[in-house]
């Protein structure tokens, strides 16, 4: 699918995800410094991604989680530092929100210790019951580790 503004766009073609650039990216964020290639490419197979634009340059990427009945996890989400319009970064979230195979869902979770306003503009807010959440939470994961990617 694609969605154009001016002359920008989105879209969830697989092909058109710069895989190098989405790495490096990810590189620099808290989350996922240590990220693997291996470990992002796997990840953007199993995911739904959308890929941000002008002309060829990927500007910003959101990668979701779902199994496309009940349940979402909006697992990544980065728009290109140089970047200075925050309606592009709104844009994204309410495309990513708006697709199809996103509606009608129980559950969707995001994750950010910053809280962004962004976030609660489109509907996030604490969990109702976070003590009924549990996690298995494993960092080392995004290191280089070729033994849990096959």
């Amino acid at each position: 699918m694609e969605w154009q503004r001016y002359d920008y766009r989105i879209s969830t073609e697989p092909a058109r995800l710069q895989r190098g650039l989405i790495h490096e990216l990810l590189r620099q964020h808290y989350w996922s410094k240590d990220v693997s290639e291996a470990l992002v490419e796997k990840a953007i197979a199993g995911s739904l991604c959308f890929g941000l634009y002008r002309d060829d340059a990927q500007l910003g990427f959101a990668r979701v989680v779902t199994d496309k009945a009940t349940f979402a996890y909006v697992a990544e989400v980065w728009l290109d530092p140089a970047l200075d319009e925050p309606a592009l970064g709104e844009w994204l979230i309410a495309t990513v929100l708006s697709h199809p195979d996103l509606q009608g869902l129980q559950r969707v979770l995001l994750s950010d210790p910053q809280v962004n306003e962004l976030y609660r503009r489109h509907g996030f807010n604490a969990p109702a019951h976070p003590e009924h959440w549990l996690e298995i939470f494993n960092p080392e994961l995004c290191r280089e580790a070729p033994h849990i990617l096959h």
